[in-house]
C-alpha cells in the first residue's frame, strides 16, 4: 500500500522521530531521542547498503533532519537561549517537517556509482549539510532578534553562520577535489555549482555585514533569514527545477 510516496514498509522508527519532534521538542531531552533514534536509522541503513546512505531526496533530507537536530541541541545551551524552550521548539518543528518530507520519498537502495565512491563526495556531502543545519539556526536567531530586539540573538546569528559557513567552505574544498577526480575538473558550469557559489558569497556577505557596528544590525537579521530560502533553493530547488549532475 502506497500513500505519496509513503508505504508500508517506512521504518516505525522514523515515524517515531517525527513525534519525538514534534512533539517532545519542549524538553531537550526530545530532541536527543529524535537525534538518537535518527543515527540508529541511518547507521543501519549505511551497514545494511554497505555506504553512506547520501543518495536521493529521502537519505539527504533525513542527513539534514539529523544535522539540524543535532546543531540544535548543541545551540540550545549557547546563553541567549538556554533557558527558552521556544528555541527547541522550533528546532523540533524544522528538523521534523525536514523529516516528514524525507518519508515521502522512497529510499534508493542501489549500491553507489562509481564517480560517486570516494571518501571526498561524502565528505563534501557530510559538511553540507551540517552547514545548512547551522544557516537555519541563524534563521531562526534572527526572526528572534527581529521580534525582541536583544543582540544576543544576533551573537547566535553570527556564530551559527561562521561556523556553518566554514563547514560549506571545507565542502566545496572537497567538492572540488572529487570533481577532479570524477570528470577531470575541479569546477562544471552546471546550476548546482553556481548556486553553491551564490551561498557561499552570500554567507561571506553576512559575516562582513556583521563587522559593520550596531546600525546594520536590522540588515544583518534579514539576511540571516534570507539566507534560509537562498540554502534552501540550493539544496532542493536546483534539484528539483534544474538540471545538474547534482540532480537527485
Amino acid at each position: 500500500m502506497t500513500f505519496m510516496g509513503v508505504t508500508s514498509s517506512t521504518p516505525l522508527l522514523l515515524f517515531l522521530v517525527v513525534g519525538c519532534l514534534f512533539f517532545g521538542s519542549f524538553w531537550r531531552a526530545g530532541l536527543m531521542a529524535a537525534l538518537g533514534c535518527l543515527l540508529f536509522y541511518l547507521i543501519n541503513r549505511g551497514l545494511i547498503l554497505g555506504r553512506l546512505p547520501l543518495l536521493g531526496p529521502h537519505d539527504t533530507l533525513l542527513f539534514f533532519g539529523m544535522s539540524a537536530t543535532l546543531m540544535g541541541f548543541i545551540c540550545s545551551y549557547y546563553p541567549v537561549v538556554r533557558d527558552k524552550r521556544w528555541f527547541t521548539i522550533v528546532v523540533g518543528f524544522f528538523a521534523g517537517s525536514v523529516t516528514v518530507a524525507a518519508v515521502m520519498f522512497k529510499p534508493l537502495n542501489m549500491p553507489l556509482p562509481q564517480i560517486l565512491d570516494t571518501l571526498w563526495f561524502e565528505l563534501h556531502v557530510v559538511v553540507a549539510f551540517f552547514g545548512y543545519a547551522l544557516f537555519a539556526i541563524g534563521a531562526i536567531a534572527s526572526v528572534a532578534y527581529l521580534r525582541t530586539g536583544i543582540r544576543g540573538y544576533l551573537d547566535l546569528l553570527y556564530k551559527a553562520a561562521l561556523v556553518g559557513w566554514t563547514f560549506f567552505s571545507v565542502s566545496m574544498i572537497s567538492g572540488g577535489i572529487w570533481g577532479y577526480y570524477a570528470w577531470g575538473t575541479y569546477w562544471l558550469w552546471t546550476p548546482k555549482e553556481l548556486w553553491t557559489s551564490i551561498l557561499w558569497l552570500f554567507y561571506a556577505l553576512l559575516l562582513h555585514i556583521k563587522l559593520k557596528g550596531p546600525r546594520w544590525d536590522a540588515v544583518f537579521a534579514w539576511l540571516g533569514i534570507a539566507g534560509l530560502f537562498v540554502m534552501l533553493f540550493t539544496y532542493l530547488g536546483v534539484s528539483l527545477l534544474m538540471k545538474s549532475s547534482h540532480s537527485f
